[in-house]
């Protein structure tokens, strides 16, 4: 039989703390996979020739208990191994079909080892963002743990209280916990689809995810029009802040993300023709006149191959987002200036024209199906956060003609 399986530490994955999660290493017809145990241990709390947490380990409150259950936990792989052997079936197995024979799924059920693969599956699938903030509430989630993994039985109402009241006692918001809840969510969705957590102890059947309304992001059409009036020397940081803040918003409030990605060869036939990044909603914008200046002044001299603006430097696309965030910090900075020039009050971020694009599009009576299909969004709940106040003179017309009646 040319199969084993071992416990080690797998060293590819280090922790801030230093720990490396214990694995076991199954090797199978000179192929090797790994199969997460839960449990994280330092290099100089693990035993490497007995392949044990040593006991002197301090991090682990039951040391003892551990390594007994981690040898039990073997010992049911290797049974589950010797009667594939025994009835013949062990030979025909690939490495990966035999992990899947031998993984009840009871056993897939520890958190922190599931977040790490749906986390590896949108990195895989070039879903950056999603893998971002997925880790994001990994990380939150593993300091309100203090590490200690757990699994999906605990998975419960209980639970959300207690990381509710976590979170918000560091003094963080009701919507930044609202963004960590919906991931969560997420989590124990996927988890329960494949078995792994329970539908019947559902703790999002009691729990509600609240969110407070946010400051208004959007501005009218006459700051807009006062943004477009600022006369910037050609080429200066502010000419290209305000090119791009503009590209936005005649781009029915495309992404900053989208812009950054757009190609030269995306310009077809005067139009506009690529695929959103977080939905793959396909755009296909006609190229207006208050647009063409901006995209040829872009578009002059460049291959088809190229970016369209100069924000993405590198060719790795983990290390394009890196380029996509340290542009967008500088360019919230030169918006701030932008605002000042054109003595606007409102705060103005990369945000700031998409959401002005659909709160004007809502007070021009544009329907709100049609706004949320320009936007991109799935679901027209989403489109109604982003619809600003109705303008007030437009408040003050329906009130007047109420009263006249």
């Amino acid at each position: 039989m040319k199969t084993n399986i071992v416990l080690s530490l797998d060293k590819r994955r280090q922790k801030k703390d230093g720990s490396m999660q214990i694995v076991y290493r199954l090797g199978h017809n000179r192929r090797t996979v790994i199969i997460p145990s839960g449990y994280h241990v330092t290099e100089n709390g693990w035993d490497s020739n007995n392949r044990k947490i040593k006991t002197s380990y301090k991090a682990i409150d039951n040391v003892v208990r551990v390594n007994n259950l981690l040898e039990k936990t073997k010992a049911k792989y290797l049974d589950k191994i010797v009667k594939l052997d025994d009835k013949g079936e062990l030979n025909n197995l690939s490495v990966s079909e035999l992990k899947e024979k031998i993984l009840s799924k009871t056993e897939q059920k520890y958190v922190f080892p599931f977040m790490e693969e749906m986390i590896q599956e949108f990195n895989d699938q070039k879903r950056i963002g999603n893998a971002k903030a997925y880790r994001s509430t990994l990380v939150d989630l593993q300091k309100f743990r203090n590490d200690k993994d757990f699994t999906f039985s605990e998975f419960n109402y209980q639970f959300l209280l207690k990381y509710e009241s976590y979170y918000l006692k560091k003094g963080n918001s009701l919507n930044g916990l609202a963004v960590h809840m919906r991931t969560i969510r997420a989590v124990y969705n996927k988890a329960a689809k494949l078995g792994y957590a329970s539908r019947d102890n559902y703790p999002f059947d009691h729990y509600t995810i609240k969110t407070k309304p946010t400051k208004k992001r959007a501005i009218s059409m006459e700051a807009i029009q006062k943004i477009i009036a600022l006369d910037y020397e050609v080429g200066e940081p502010r000419f290209k802040a305000r090119n791009v803040f503009l590209m936005s918003f005649y781009m029915m409030g495309a992404p900053y993300i989208d812009l950054a990605f757009l190609k030269v060869e995306n310009i077809v036939d005067g139009r506009v023709q690529y695929k959103r990044r977080k939905t793959g909603k396909f755009y296909d914008i006609k190229i207006t006149d208050n647009l063409k200046p901006i995209i040829d002044y872009y578009a002059q001299g460049k291959e088809k191959s190229e970016f369209l603006l100069p924000i993405i430097k590198r060719e790795v696309l983990a290390e394009q987002y890196l380029d996509i965030a340290t542009s967008r910090r500088y360019y919230n900075r030169l918006l701030e200036r932008i605002a000042k020039d054109a003595k606007i009050d409102e705060h103005l971020t990369s945000y700031v024209s998409r959401h002005s694009f659909a709160s004007i599009a809502n007070n021009m009576a544009i329907p709100v199906t049609a706004i949320s299909e320009m936007l991109g969004h799935q679901k027209l709940t989403t489109t109604q956060t982003y619809l600003a106040s109705l303008n007030k003179e437009i408040i003050d017309d329906y009130n007047a003609q109420i009263i006249g009646f």
